[in-house]
């Protein structure tokens, strides 16, 4: 409901977290309305939300990711319909658009009136907006498993197993021609598991192949360790720290994306690639 969410918000220490906290409780209500619609019966959920809310990540995350693996009964314009529905009986004021034009196809929910009252906006218009994301051809090989979730509310949810979530983040990694602070991040939680997660190397290896130009020659999943090495030396471990820590539940873990702490992680399996 939008009363508790403004209680959340007052119950942040600081705006950052308040909008985070935000963010959060009406991704759970989008999350919820999709369970309630079946729409995992056709998706399944990816990302870095899908690891804060299945794996408890311990940074926010903006955006809503997922992956069609059962073309059939795939409604999106019914389930964005019923959510519009449910997320306004719940008192938000909310506007939803839709655009699946393209393989990738993206819905944004857009939410007036609360950003101001929780005093993170000047002025009463601006809205907190929220993207999904739904990959409509994704590469083959994930591993499926359903889980109950209790942030906010109680769902179920579809989602890749833990080793194919980090293929996905590894392959954005590789793939993106800009680095981000919470890629880093993300695989340093993966690797401080116990034990570390290693990536799906079935799907790595598609998502890579399906990800590169034809011009250019894919980089083999096997080698993912020294590719991302190579990466180290460019990177401005400054610009890192500053775009994972606005998302931190505690700030001072940005520290651990450094050189050192990096290149260790990266070694620990295949010292000859650093």
């Amino acid at each position: 409901m939008r009363s508790d969410a403004l209680r959340l918000a007052k119950s942040a220490q600081g705006p950052t977290e308040a909008e985070n906290l935000l963010r959060e409780y009406v991704q759970a209500r989008i999350l919820g309305s999709l369970h309630e619609s079946r729409a995992f019966e056709s998706l399944s959920f990816v990302g870095g939300t899908a690891l804060r809310f299945l794996y408890a990540l311990p940074r926010f995350s903006e955006d809503l990711d997922f992956s069609l693996e059962t073309p059939e009964n795939y409604k999106p314009a019914q389930w964005l319909k019923k959510l519009k529905r449910d997320l306004e009986f719940q008192g938000f004021d909310v506007a939803i658009t839709f655009n699946d034009k393209n393989i990738v196809q993206v819905a944004w929910v857009r939410i007036a009136d609360l950003l101001f009252p929780a005093s993170l906006a000047a002025r009463r218009e601006q809205k907190l907006a929220i993207k999904l994301e739904i990959d409509t051809n994704p590469p083959s090989g994930a591993r499926l498993e359903r889980k109950m979730v209790t942030r906010h509310l109680l769902f179920g949810i579809r989602h890749h197993d833990l080793s194919s979530l980090m293929a996905g983040k590894i392959r954005a990694m590789l793939t993106r021609p800009y680095a981000k602070g919470r890629d880093w991040f993300d695989l340093l939680w993966y690797a401080s598991q116990i034990p570390p997660v290693e990536p799906n190397m079935a799907l790595l290896s598609n998502a890579l192949a399906q990800g590169s130009p034809v011009h250019e020659s894919a980089i083999q999943a096997s080698e993912w360790r020294g590719a991302l090495a190579a990466k180290l030396d460019s990177l401005d471990f400054a610009a890192l720290q500053a775009d994972v820590s606005p998302f931190l539940e505690r700030r001072e873990d940005r520290v651990a994306l450094n050189e050192i702490t990096l290149r260790t992680m990266l070694r620990r399996s295949q010292p000859k690639w650093i």
